[in-house]
C-alpha cells in the first residue's frame, strides 16, 4: 500500500535566495550612501552566507514542487538583478553619453553588484544540483539501469 505523499515544508519552499537579492536591493536604494557605503561587508555577509547554507539545505529534496519552485525563483532572481542592472545602465549610459545629468537613476555600487553577482551564482549552482537531482530520479525509473 503506498504511503500518501507528504506536503514539502515552508521551510523548503521559501525563496531564502531571492529574498537576499531583494534584500540588498531594497537597502541600496533606501539607505544613505555613506552609512551603506561604510557597512557594506557586514551587510552582505549576513545576506549572503544564510541565503548560500539554507538554499544549500535544499540541494536533497528533489520532489517536483520543491524543483518547479527553485526554478520559478531563479529565474524572478535573474529578473530582477537584470532590471536593476538595466536601469542603472541606462542612468550611467544617459549622463556619459547623452550628457543628461538632472535625472534621477539608479546608482549600484561595485559592492553591490559584487553581492548580486555572489547571489546569482548560488543560484546557478541550485540549479545545476536540481538538474543533477532530476536526472538521478529519472536513472531510478529507467528499467534497462
Amino acid at each position: 500500500m503506498p504511503t500518501p505523499a507528504a506536503r514539502p515544508s515552508t521551510f523548503l519552499l521559501f525563496p531564502w535566495g531571492l529574498l537576499s537579492i531583494l534584500l540588498i536591493l531594497v537597502l541600496n536604494f533606501t539607505l544613505s550612501e555613506t552609512w551603506f557605503g561604510q557597512n557594506w561587508s557586514w551587510i552582505t555577509l549576513v545576506l549572503i552566507i544564510p541565503a548560500a547554507f539554507l538554499e544549500n539545505f535544499k540541494v536533497g529534496y528533489s520532489t517536483m514542487r520543491i524543483m518547479f519552485m527553485k526554478v520559478i525563483y531563479s529565474l524572478l532572481s535573474f529578473l530582477l538583478v537584470g532590471m536593476a542592472f538595466g536601469a542603472a545602465l541606462a542612468g550611467w549610459q544617459l549622463e556619459r553619453f547623452q550628457h543628461i545629468t538632472n535625472i534621477d537613476k539608479v546608482r549600484l555600487p561595485w559592492f553591490v553588484l559584487l553581492a548580486l553577482v555572489v547571489m546569482l551564482l548560488i543560484q546557478i549552482a541550485q540549479l545545476f544540483s536540481m538538474l543533477k537531482a532530476v536526472k538521478r530520479e529519472f536513472m531510478q525509473l529507467d528499467p534497462d539501469q
